[in-house]
């Protein structure tokens, strides 16, 4: 039986104007929908989430539904009211998405494209053509004869979750008892690790940002460096035209991450995320259209916007919880230090480790712009106190 849905709004507005602009339905209402917010709102656009709760980072901000995203007759009922519906998170069951396609609703990105963030299985089998580490799906221990290797969760990993360092025979088996099927994967001893943002419309029309260095501390990108120093214009060039291709290759509406391992010249392909991503908050800040404005633009069909970047450099830092609980506080220490840091709250409930928000510095002094978002990522989680 389908759950009830609660519309959970005080916005009020005149419908014979806004009938106008089409309304785009966000299943999910977690910090990329709040980003999602601003420019929807600066373009007139009508925006409605599906949340599980009003506390959601932008249910707190925006007319929401709330509801069971794996109940295919409330995500009927949502999408009744929408003209477009796109996603902020890869965990909507596959049937589900399908389920509203057979029911004529336009998805974005559509369930032929989703897949391949959602199953790295079916992922590592469509870009086969494409250089990646060596991989293969297993049950038992017994079909693995070389350690150390990368086990990843075949669905649902994210932030580091589901994604093992394996060494041994003993370890595998210790993760095949919580995960009976893993896909395994060649362990690439990489120089760094880097991130092509994308975006592409469904007439076709395709942008992709300067590449950017993603910096990971246990499994969690804790800054980005935009252009990503550690690679030449050259890798640049040929990282930008691989995500566009795989793109084009995928059939993806709408902004998509393409992570990459770098080792000397060579680019492995990681992992696909078809939504905003981690790798891409800086574009709101250092770009000339960020990549929420860009998801939505596609969405709709829209031209893309201009994805040039504005200064530089761009540096983001994420802001992890840690012993801090006050969030607003530390902003008299770090906007007097420097007040071209620019701030981003979630508005999530502190825990240790939990992605809360994110600074970004931008400019030409890039030792400068790292050592700002690191002073800054170290005071507001409780790290230093000065």
């Amino acid at each position: 039986m389908a759950h009830e849905l609660l519309l959970e709004t005080s916005f009020i507005y005149d419908k014979s104007v806004n009938e106008r602009f089409p309304t785009v339905g966000v299943i999910g209402a977690g910090q990329l929908a709040r980003m999602m917010v601003a420019p929807a709102s600066a373009l007139g656009i009508n925006l409605l989430l599906f949340a599980q709760s009003a506390d959601d980072s932008a249910a707190q901000i925006n007319s929401h539904v709330i509801g069971d995203y794996t109940d295919l007759e409330a995500l009927k009922s949502f999408a009744a009211r929408c003209d477009v519906i796109t996603f902020e998170h890869e965990l909507v069951p596959l049937p589900v998405i399908k389920g509203l396609e057979a029911a004529g609703v336009r998805v974005y990105p559509a369930s032929s494209a989703f897949v391949y963030s959602q199953d790295k299985a079916e992922m590592r089998k469509k870009l086969a053509n494409y250089q990646a580490p060596a991989w293969k799906v297993i049950t038992a221990t017994s079909e693995v004869d070389q350690y150390p290797l990368i086990a990843k969760a075949i669905s649902g990993g994210y932030d580091g979750r589901g994604v093992w360092k394996v060494n041994s025979q003993d370890e595998l088996a210790e993760v095949l008892k919580h995960t009976p099927k893993l896909l395994i994967e060649e362990l690439i001893s990489f120089d760094s690790e880097i991130a092509v943002m994308v975006a592409r419309s469904p007439h076709g029309q395709a942008t992709s940002w300067a590449p950017t260095q993603t910096v990971q501390e246990d499994g969690i990108c804790t800054m980005t460096i935009t252009p990503a120093p550690c690679i030449s214009d050259e890798i640049a060039e040929q990282a930008q035209k691989l995500a566009l291709d795989i793109a084009a290759e995928v059939g993806v509406i709408g902004v998509m991450a393409v992570e990459m391992f770098v080792k000397g010249d060579q680019l492995f392909i990681n992992e696909l995320a078809m939504r905003p991503h981690n790798s891409g908050h800086w574009t709101i800040d250092g770009s000339r259209t960020s990549q929420f404005e860009q998801h939505l633009r596609a969405i709709l069909d829209l031209p893309l916007g201009e994805p040039a970047m504005t200064h530089e450099y761009a540096v983001m830092g994420n802001i992890l919880g840690g012993d801090k609980a006050d969030m607003y506080r530390p902003y008299l220490h770090l906007m007097a230090r420097n007040p071209d840091l620019k701030f981003h709250q979630y508005k999530k409930e502190v825990r240790k480790g939990r992605k809360i928000g994110h600074v970004t510095a931008i400019g030409s002094d890039l030792l400068q712009l790292t050592t700002d978002v690191q002073h800054a990522r170290d005071y507001m989680s409780g790290a230093i106190d000065e």
